[in-house]
Parts: structure tokens; sequence; C-alpha cells
């Protein structure tokens, strides 16, 4: 039986509903993740699909190129900043959600960190992790 994902912003102002199961589940060290987060990485939930992704409330994006120069579409509630989701100009059907913006984080399980090598030395992740000095090959 598939999973069922909910979640949405800090101000209620976007919910959203996600079934399916997840084609990864992990942290990214990346610089984007550290300043979008404010912190040391964003974890997030990797679906294949997009389908049966429903979004209730207005929520407001913004662009930026990854490593490869293919953009990154960042979503995120215009009220409070909450960052929800990430969606790929280059993979149009691939979803990461925000694991802060689920309802239960403790639904995630990460199983590799990416751009391990943009790490900072204050955010300890679980060393037994797959790491990844980049984004792993496909």
């Amino acid at each position: 039986m598939a999973h069922r994902y909910t979640g949405g912003c800090a101000c209620g102002a976007i919910r959203y509903e996600k079934p399916g199961d997840t084609v990864a589940e992990l942290h990214c060290q990346c610089q984007h993740c550290q300043k979008r987060s404010g912190t040391g990485h964003s974890t997030f939930l990797v679906f294949p699909a997009r389908s049966d992704f429903t979004v209730t409330g207005e929520v407001r994006t913004w662009n930026i190129a990854g490593d490869s120069g293919n953009q990154k579409v960042n979503a995120f509630c215009p009220v409070c900043g909450t960052p929800l989701f990430v969606t790929f100009v280059a993979m149009p059907e691939m979803l990461a959600i925000h694991v802060g913006s689920l309802d239960d984080p403790g639904q995630s399980n990460p199983g590799i960190v990416t751009y391990a090598t943009r790490a900072q030395a204050w955010d300890a992740i679980d060393p037994g992790l797959q790491a990844f000095a980049k984004m792993p090959p496909g």
C-alpha cells in the first residue's frame, strides 16, 4: 500500500497531499539548501511523478540554477515564507517535498546525503548514511 503524505506551511495558508512512494529520501548539504533552510542542509522526500499531488492555497515560486545549469523551481508560502517543495525544469514530473513541511516529519527516513563536500562542520548528520560529494549518478 502506498504512503500518504500531508503537510503545509507554518501559518496554515498552504496545504498539500501526496500519495505514493518515494524514489529517494535525502539530506542535501549544497549551498542553496543551506541558504534556503537557514541551517546546514535541507531534507527531502523525492517522488518520480507529481501525479496526485494536490495543493490548496496559492504558492509562490522562485528559480535558481543547480550545478548542472538546470533550473530548480522552489515553492514557498507567500505569507510565512515556509519552503514547501521543489520541481525541476529538466525533469518536470519529479517532485521533492521539504520534510520540515510535513505534518509528520517522522515519516521520513533519509538514506543518503548529497553535496557532502559542502557540509558545515557544526551540521552533524548520521555518519552511517551513504554520502555523495555532489549529486549521485542517475
